[in-house]
């Protein structure tokens, strides 16, 4: 019998929230032969022994292997990550109350820091005085520290922050990732690719 090839896709990290894991809760997979397909697709890889929260490490040799033992005539192509994170999650009951509770200790911490760092900013380079100054030389007046130059450089700043965001709301002003979104996600790739060397390390040592 000719052999079939069956192209892999491997997502470097995974959450499931059922004990029993597949290969296509972990995976992309396409092969001409339809039926082969959604067999592999429904192919048991693993299974979550504990209650709790939990996060493993798969690797792809051992599901070549499983894939190869149970379907020989199949020819494995695999693409993109090697070794994979599987992290379990229980279905957790939504409590409202204290997702915005959450939420809105979060926006005050956001919101507080970011007041605290840009008043400490401006009182690092003086920037009332300078706009004192400025206004002097332009007016002829003393300021009183509420002239338009100080109301036009704190609507600027907003909308400036607004901008470099890419928020407003729940609206994004360009298709472009935020920076936030970019900075969390080298962070994930970051934090996956230590565990999955941790995890490495730790079998070589033994």
């Amino acid at each position: 019998m000719n052999e079939i090839t069956l192209y892999i896709q491997f997502e470097q990290n995974n959450k499931i929230e059922e004990s029993d894991i597949y290969l296509k809760d972990v995976a992309t997979l396409w092969c001409k032969d339809e039926f082969l397909l959604n067999k592999c697709k429904c192919l048991k890889i693993g299974k979550v022994s504990t209650d709790k929260d939990y996060r493993g490490i798969f690797q792809v040799v051992d599901i070549i292997k499983l894939i190869q033992e149970t379907y020989p005539m199949l020819e494995v192509v695999i693409l993109g990550a090697e070794d994979f994170i599987v992290a379990y999650e229980r279905k957790k009951k939504e409590n409202k109350v204290v997702e915005w509770m959450k939420a809105g200790g979060i926006f005050l911490i956001i919101l507080l820091g970011a007041a605290f760092a840009i008043m400490t900013f401006n009182n690092d380079v003086n920037v009332s005085d300078v706009f004192k100054n400025i206004y002097q030389l332009v007016t002829g007046k003393e300021s009183n520290g509420f002239t338009i130059i100080e109301w036009s450089y704190s609507i600027g700043l907003s909308i400036g922050i607004l901008v470099f965001y890419n928020h407003i709301s729940r609206k994004k002003l360009t298709s472009d990732p935020t920076p936030l979104e970019v900075e969390m996600r080298l962070y994930e790739q970051d934090v996956n690719t230590a565990i999955i060397d941790n995890y490495n390390r730790q079998e070589g040592n033994r």
